[in-house]
């Protein structure tokens, strides 16, 4: 393989290692905010020990993903120095900024919050950590800043052969950006809460701390359907967007290859024929993408053989056409997994609504604990789509991935660096699963136990 291919290899494999860790921070922020100020308002001690309890496996979590985080930035300047030289003055400075501002506000408030239990006021405390749920959104909003210049570019300037920002404010409210970040941030939302509750389920299939879990799976259920519902909402603002700035991604994602018709017709499957460039074996609902496309039940949607004439005649001569089938299916996978999680979640609700938590159907909770996996799987998913839908561009319009890699690298370092990174990350991985399972097996009073004291206080409410 090729210098430009494996450096491909290698940014996806980090990028998607470490987006395993990002939404996970950014949900359990949320719900142990959540969790301390329910302590806060009614005084019960036993919200104060899920915030205790939860925050242990958000800070391996956090410690983790700051790792992973260190190696993907890194590899800009070791395989990507071409593309950091052209648009390093406006991709540079929002990371710049979430390095400065977002990340030190976090890592500030996170110290307070872990060491300030019982040293500074009830509500001193609950403002850090929900600082620390701020910043971890401050966060994501200006990386996925940077990630929408290169899905829409806006607020720059070509000068001397590179981009350089003349717009600061064009850049943080890019249309990308404004359908990209609540979309992102709620299925963040939807990985803390779906994990949470995937935890809690087995704790109550295994019958062990049972109130205290099936409170913290309530709480998580609430903030996990209601995201869930936003996630979807969210994406089909993203979808309109799409369908404006880069329609050859969205005519990718549905296997189009001449236009749609008036209505169009949403692809559930269909046999892509990439070498002839044709489609077939197509099972369709109709009027959906016109939907999905316009908000309403009418509307036609180009294929990609007109969009690549197009393109040709704006950019040049070339192969404008992406992965179809990594983005066809990466998109189907994603809606499915993310319709999964609205199910389970109303589920949930209606037997939390029935008051039925107490004996819940067990076939129900195996469902709910594997269920943690579904917000990772529709997260790589849609992150797979959206990136591989915008190749050959690593910015659109503006610059292509095989122009962004570094001239002066060989296949074999970039080979040495994907083993090398593969195993650092593999260690990391085992060792934070090794973590969380040490954390959750001792469970919430496992300090309690060491000291002789109650077991579950929850119980003598019940």
């Amino acid at each position: 393989m090729d210098t430009v291919i494996l450096s491909r290899i290698q940014f996806a494999s980090t990028t998607i290692f470490h987006y395993f860790f990002v939404p996970v921070s950014i949900g359990l922020a949320l719900l142990i905010a959540i969790m301390e100020t329910m302590y806060v308002r009614k005084g019960n001690e036993e919200y104060k020990r899920m915030a205790q309890f939860w925050g242990k496996l958000f800070l391996i979590n956090f410690a983790v993903g700051v790792v992973t985080g260190i190696l993907q930035e890194f590899q800009f300047g070791m395989n990507w120095s071409d593309y950091s030289r052209f648009v390093g003055d406006v991709f540079g400075a929002p990371l710049a900024i979430e390095a400065l501002l977002a990340f030190f506000l976090e890592s500030t408030f996170i110290g307070i919050w872990i060491f300030g239990w019982d040293k500074v006021s009830k509500r001193i405390h609950l403002l850090s950590i929900w600082l620390v749920a701020f910043g971890t959104m401050l966060s994501a909003f200006w990386i996925l800043a940077a990630n929408s210049f290169m899905q829409h570019p806006v607020g720059f300037q070509i000068n001397n052969g590179r981009a350089e920002m003349n717009d600061i404010f064009a850049l943080i409210t890019n249309g990308q950006l404004l359908v990209e970040f609540p979309h992102t941030v709620l299925a963040a939302y939807a990985t803390g809460a779906f994990l949470v509750t995937g935890i809690s389920a087995y704790k109550l299939l295994k019958k062990q701390d049972v109130a205290f879990f099936r409170k913290s799976f309530e709480i998580a259920a609430i903030v996990g359907i209601i995201s869930s519902f936003g996630v979807a909402v969210a994406g089909h603002a993203q979808a309109q967007y799409l369908v404006e700035t880069q329609p050859m991604k969205m005519a990718a994602s549905e296997g189009l290859w001449g236009k749609s018709g008036d209505p169009a017709p949403w692809t559930v499957f269909a046999n892509i024929d990439t070498e002839n460039q044709t489609s077939s074996g197509e099972v369709q609902i109709p009027y959906l993408l016109s939907f999905l496309s316009y908000s309403k039940f009418s509307g036609e949607v180009k294929g990609m053989l007109e969009l690549q004439q197009e393109y040709e005649a704006a950019y040049g001569p070339g192969d404008y056409i992406p992965p179809v089938k990594t983005t066809f299916w990466s998109f189907r996978i994603m809606v499915a997994a993310g319709s999964l999680m609205i199910a389970l979640g109303v589920y949930a609700i209606y037997l939390m609504w029935r008051k039925k938590m107490d004996k819940p159907n067990t076939w129900f909770m195996r469902f709910m604990f594997w269920g943690l996996l579904l917000p990772p799987i529709a997260n790589t998913s849609g992150w797979i789509m959206t990136e591989i839908g915008r190749q050959p561009w690593t910015v659109f319009g503006l610059m292509t991935t095989e122009d962004s890699v570094s001239p002066n690298i060989t296949s074999g370092q970039v080979l040495f660096s994907v083993i090398s990174f593969t195993a650092i990350y593999a260690i990391l991985g085992a060792v934070m699963i090794g973590l969380f399972i040490k954390v959750i097996k001792k469970g919430p009073y496992a300090m309690d136990n060491e000291h002789g004291e109650s077991h579950d206080p929850y119980n003598k409410e019940d």
